[in-house]
């Protein structure tokens, strides 16, 4: 393979494509635990060079596997047919905002939080905020169509993609979508790319929309004795008809690993954290409610208002990934989803799951959307094909589908849940995903070895 592509180096400025050691290990995995090196990484810098090569690789046939920040707990980026990784982290500039149009045009290697910084700083808000949004990309958070906490008042990363330009399999360009709020010219083909996973095509340009800057924020951190009792909070916020911008849950062992690395975590059984957003007087009257719904079944409650000390609680939800690496388990992290009222369920469902298989289980996330990161924490050592953690996450997504639910909710499938795939689908549904995928990477070339092979 590197024979094929030594040429392409010379097609292109010098430093574009490489091929020492340490680059192509750098480029071989994400967050997820399976890697494989590939001959040769790209950093290309804008889009002409995209299509420079991707065109070469059309003609020599070769795989090219899409990489962002390398954020991804599915393998999405793992090269496993070798061949090239193109990274887009040179690709990382803030072309444009525009209070007027209320719209950003940005790179794909450009981090999320630089975004939002840059957004609040001309009064306006860009709302998708993944946990990882301090290291991952905005083409990543497209590629999967990333959530996060806000999801539950604000939508995905697909309600924010206005337009894209995206590199076809063969080196072509497209535009697709735009700089109007609302656009009904044919298909939604922007929709078909956001979530895509790199296997339709290259995203090398974003338009997304802005909306006002919220000026008020206010938060409450609630505390329970009973993961039960947390759940049912769930449903009072939700059934006063009260809309939180966040609705936050966990659980005992997420806790108990937070309070031994995060100052001032919560010493409770289980925690909600709650936050509103807008008019100064609308937030303090939704926290108010808030707080009395939940104040009867809490054994404490912390109120936060204005951004700064709400930033301080959420520095607590923030740092539960990090805290559960520093129990020197491997965390394996699933992104399952149900319908909200089932939420407690799924608790339960995990409980049992961590009697039968004797492994500690954390759970905590996006209350609010029944989006929950469900960790199976395994011993040091553990690989991805371990045949235990297979079965236990066997029966998790069977569990979680029999509840209605689904086996990703923001992560996307790759290769990690790539053996669950025919179970969360009909073979209709696949039969339709194969002729998409035939049609624009008939070669299959782009992102190749995932769920659709």
């Amino acid at each position: 393979m590197k024979s094929s592509l030594r040429p392409l180096s010379r097609l292109l400025p010098k430093g574009v494509i490489r091929f020492d050691p340490a680059t192509l290990q750098a480029n071989s995995s994400d967050a997820w635990m399976a890697s494989s090196l590939p001959e040769a990484v790209a950093f290309p810098r804008n889009t002409t060079q995209v299509s420079k090569i991707l065109a070469y690789a059309n003609r020599h046939r070769i795989p090219v596997t899409s990489r962002g920040s390398g954020r991804g707990y599915v393998g999405g980026c793992v090269p496993v047919r070798g061949g090239l990784v193109l990274s887009l982290v040179k690709m990382n500039r803030i072309l444009e905002i525009s209070p007027q149009d209320g719209i950003a045009v940005v790179e794909p290697g450009v981090i999320t939080a630089k975004l939002a910084s840059a957004a609040t700083r001309r009064n306006l808000f860009y709302p998708p905020d993944p946990a990882s949004l301090k290291e991952s990309s905005i083409g990543g958070n497209i590629a999967t169509n990333a959530g996060g906490p806000r999801c539950l008042k604000y939508g995905v990363t697909r309600h924010y993609v206005l337009g894209l330009e995206v590199v076809l399999q063969d080196g072509t360009i497209v535009r697709l979508g735009g700089r109007t709020h609302k656009n009904r010219t044919g298909f939604d083909l922007v929709g078909l790319f956001t979530g895509s996973e790199g296997m339709l095509g290259i995203i090398t340009q974003a338009t997304l929309r802005l909306i006002p800057l919220p000026p008020a924020r206010s938060a409450l951190l609630a505390e329970f004795s009973s993961i039960s009792k947390a759940a049912a909070g769930v449903q009072k916020i939700l059934g006063s008809g009260l809309l939180p911008s966040a609705l936050e849950i966990a659980d005992p062992f997420t806790l108990a690993a937070a309070r031994r690395v995060i100052p001032n975590a919560p010493r409770a059984n289980s925690l909600l954290i709650v936050e509103f957003d807008g008019q100064p007087a609308s937030v303090k009257a939704e926290l108010s409610l808030a707080s009395k719904l939940l104040r009867p079944s809490t054994s404490h409650l912390k109120v936060a208002t204005g951004e700064q000390a709400c930033e301080k609680l959420w520095e607590i939800r923030r740092g539960f990934s990090y805290a559960l690496r520093d129990t020197g388990l491997v965390k394996l992290n699933e992104d399952v989803t149900v319908p909200r009222g089932r939420i407690l369920d799924l608790f339960c469902l995990t409980s049992r799951l961590q009697k039968k298989y004797r492994i500690p289980i954390s759970s905590f996330g996006h209350a609010g959307d029944g989006n929950i990161h469900v960790n199976l924490m395994a011993p040091v050592g553990t690989r991805h094909d371990d045949p235990k953690m297979h079965r236990i996450l066997n029966d998790l997504f069977r569990g979680v589908l029999a509840m209605g639910g689904a086996i990703s909710g923001e992560h996307g499938i790759g290769l990690a849940k790539r053996p669950w795939w025919p179970d969360a689908t009909s073979s209709a549904l696949r039969e339709i995903h194969r002729k998409i995928k035939k049609a624009l990477d008939p070669k299959n070339l782009l992102n190749p070895g995932k769920y659709l092979d």
